[in-house]
């Protein structure tokens, strides 16, 4: 099992149809995952568990059937007969009772089982209202694969209510990690179903980093560029962020307020010099006619490029498509808006749409990160602190990338790693940070990947 793969609904219904296993050994697995956890995490307590009609309730009845033997006090609940062959021979295994959802009495530990992956439409009232009843009255929620009323590809609340613990079943669903689904997930489990899970979208994990070996020196460790404009501060955050990855860095058109490690350039120095692994261009660049002009320079090199803040509001997506060297924007959504107004959909599916349009490595930035590659790759953030939203903290996370890409790093690679080495980092500054202290944290973040 690949722990870091997320599959949407129709992914996951050919992952399991492509098992080794039969669909109703799966179920028997699935079942017997949920009765494990509720009898590791429902400290023994009475329990009852709510039952949809189709395999989602399915893996419910086998639970209740498994929790029983253990001799645990357990109740069924149904919204209404099950409907899947899977669902009602697990139905009929069951040999207690079955309350109807709309008149069942409250239990210490409730399981949702009504809805799994596929749900598009909100949750009908005489489903949500006794749902939301039985949940406040219980001390421990735990959802089978996701909390009934979210939108298991997009992320979207249908009327869900929040779970404590989420035992997703096989590998990660969109909604596991997209808001605002994820903030009703709880603490998410995956739980190995014996399902082999492939696709091109996963969670954003550690990345791997080495030492500099005995052949590198500070240009082969990769030479950084950050571009200045009209606020310096911005540009500095980036270069200070770019200073503990890179072997060089360098600021051009901006005013160096230290460290002293940091090397002023002229343009001319660096324009069209080989040995520049990559160039950041945008945190307090400005938007006026020498901000543009000072972007078109930058676009007309052989450079990687790195492009955030005010460099993503100058020109357009079609402009970028046009280059063929390695490329990273970093928007945050009124950025992606105004870049991007055609796309619509999901994050997860705006951010592969504007990633082919551009031709350009996508970082969509937010409390729910998403990384999209032009060939199809995605990723998306398992999360980071609430924190992070300050001002100056994208500067950061852009000055990162600029110095992952600049080391030879693939673009989506450099994007990926950047992001969870942010995340650290704030993890490691903890509550109350701003910007100016993410650069500080980064080498703690980064020994953490050695």
């Amino acid at each position: 099992m690949n722990h870091q793969c997320v599959l949407t609904a129709d992914e996951m219904r050919a992952a399991e149809a492509a098992a080794d296993a039969g669909l109703s050994e799966l179920m028997e697995r699935a079942g017997a995952a949920v009765a494990d956890a509720v009898w590791r995490y429902g400290g023994g307590r009475a329990t009852l568990i709510l039952c949809g009609p189709g395999n989602n309730g399915g893996d419910g009845y086998v639970a209740a059937r498994l929790l029983k033997a253990r001799g645990l006090d357990v109740r069924v609940a149904a919204l209404r007969e099950s409907r899947s062959e899977l669902a009602i021979a697990a139905r009929g295994a069951w040999t207690g009772p079955i309350e109807s959802l709309a008149d069942a009495k409250a239990a210490p530990v409730l399981v949702d089982a009504l809805f799994g992956t596929g749900l598009a439409r909100a949750l009908e009232a005489e489903i949500a209202e006794p749902l939301a009843r039985l949940i406040e009255a219980a001390r421990f929620t735990l959802a089978v694969d996701l909390p009934s009323g979210v939108g298991s590809d997009d992320g979207n609340a249908l009327g869900a209510v929040g779970a404590d613990l989420t035992l997703a079943l096989g590998c990660h669903k969109p909604a596991h990690l997209l808001h605002p689904a994820k903030g009703l997930c709880g603490d998410v489990r995956v739980a190995d179903i014996g399902v082999r899970c492939v696709s091109q979208t996963a969670v954003i994990g550690r990345p791997v980093l080495s030492e500099p070996g005995p052949d590198s020196h500070k240009y082969r460790r990769g030479y950084a560029v950050v571009i200045g404009g009209a606020m310096a501060g911005a540009a500095m955050l980036s270069a200070r962020a770019a200073m503990p990855l890179a072997g060089y860095v360098a600021l051009v058109g901006g005013k160096r307020i230290g460290p002293d490690a940091l090397v002023s350039r002229r343009w001319e120095d660096v324009a069209d010099d080989a040995r520049v692994g990559a160039l950041l261009i945008g945190p307090g660049l400005g938007r006026g006619d020498k901000a543009k002009a000072t972007l078109e320079s930058a676009l007309a090199t052989s450079h990687p490029l790195v492009l955030d803040a005010d460099a993503l509001m100058l020109e357009s997506a079609e402009i970028f498509k046009e280059r063929d060297r390695p490329m990273i924007l970093t928007p945050h959504e009124g950025e992606f808006a105004a870049l991007f107004p055609v796309l619509s959909g999901s994050k997860l599916e705006r951010a592969r749409a504007a990633a082919v349009l551009a031709n350009a490595v996508v970082i969509l930035k937010g409390a729910d990160t998403v990384v999209a590659a032009p060939d199809g790759r995605a990723a998306i953030s398992a999360g980071a602190p609430g924190w992070l939203a300050s001002a100056g903290t994208g500067d950061v996370l852009a000055g990162i990338a600029t110095a992952l890409l600049a080391s030879g790093r693939d673009p989506f690679e450099a994007a990926c790693a950047a992001v969870w080495l942010h995340s650290d980092a704030a993890q490691r500054a903890g509550p109350g940070l701003i910007a100016d202290d993410l650069p500080r944290h980064l080498p703690e973040a980064i020994a953490a990947c050695l």
